[in-house]
């Protein structure tokens, strides 16, 4: 299997994944690596695994990590990384990947973007608000038939307007898996590695999936999950699915794992725990301007302590 990653593109994309997150990473060299991904199914996997690196890596601050891939010599490094990572992901198809709405330099170029662990609130041109949530990414567009928002990644709340200029337009969000209109409302949209969760505050939304001829409308209270290809049931809304908003992360009988997953979106730096630990139940009400001070309190409440190798690589193991 080692014969179907290529040395040369494992090389390549050592090299841009180091580059890409440089200070004086450029317009032309974002250009030429959009160029670099689009010129082979076989580019896009390798790239597909180097996106995969980052996201299991939980974006390591700079300061520890791009030093390091910076070094001639770690491209070596980097290479093995890249071709273990292909190695596992070698048979999942590429063509769905390949959609413009999941490339990630749409996401680099978006009109509003979030870091992670940073809330921010946008109001547009109709006076609709928009509140991005942790590691979120939009554009928004007033067009002459609609009023377009495209969500790239992360987690929207929607409150639109009611602008008398704007108000014959339909107010849009589309992500890589649908669009969804509102119909007077407030509503939360997320976008998962799989999927998107639609959850509705107010009024109601019609979501359509990118490539089914078929529709839901979800009303007050409700929420739904779909894919590009799958309508989700509609089931009843979580009352805490906006607690993010007001910094707060809400946890009822919440196994562990999922918790330092949910929290993990919070936090640079790598997050886990041990099989023995992972189906302790958490319950609690956390503020999201210290994930130290949750890690601490867990520790606390629960039969697990910290294993810090930094402060951004942590494992919660059994006490």
């Amino acid at each position: 299997m080692a014969k179907l990653i290529d040395e040369k593109l494992l090389d390549e994309a050592a090299h841009w994944l180091a580059r890409m997150h440089a200070s004086d990473f450029s317009a032309s060299e974002q250009a030429a690596l959009v160029q670099w991904c689009t010129q082979s199914a076989a580019h896009a996997q390798v790239w597909r695994c180097a996106q995969h690196i980052k996201r299991q890596l939980h974006e390591v601050p700079s300061s520890l990590g791009m030093a390091v891939l910076n070094r001639p010599a770690s491209v070596t490094n980097r290479r093995h990384l890249l071709r273990n990572t292909a190695l596992t992901l070698v048979a999942v198809p590429v063509l769905g990947w390949l959609t413009s709405q999941s490339l990630p330099w749409q996401a680099w170029s978006a009109d509003y973007r979030t870091a992670k662990g940073q809330r921010r609130t946008v109001v547009l041109a109709d006076g609709s608000r928009i509140t991005l949530n942790t590691a979120s990414a939009i554009s928004a567009s007033m067009r002459s038939d609609a009023r377009l928002i495209e969500h790239y990644e992360g987690e929207i709340l929607v409150e639109t307007a009611h602008n008398a200029v704007y108000q014959h337009l339909p107010f849009i969000v589309q992500t890589r898996d649908g669009q969804m209109q509102a119909l007077g409302t407030k509503f939360i949209v997320r976008q998962h590695e799989q999927g998107t969760t639609l959850s509705v505050l107010e009024g109601a939304v019609r979501a359509t999936p990118a490539h089914l001829e078929q529709a839901a409308t979800v009303h007050i209270r409700q929420q739904l999950r779909f894919t590009g290809h799958a309508l989700g049931a509609t089931t009843a809304l979580d009352t805490h699915a906006g607690a993010w908003t007001q910094g707060v992360l809400y946890a009822e009988n919440m196994r562990l794992e999922d918790f330092l997953r949910e929290l993990g979106r919070y936090r640079n730096g790598v997050l886990h725990c041990t099989p023995e630990v992972a189906g302790l139940l958490v319950s609690g009400v956390y503020q999201l301007s210290d994930t130290d001070r949750i890690l601490h309190l867990l520790a606390q409440t629960l039969p697990v302590r910290l294993q810090m190798r930094t402060r951004y690589w942590v494992s919660v193991v059994q006490a």
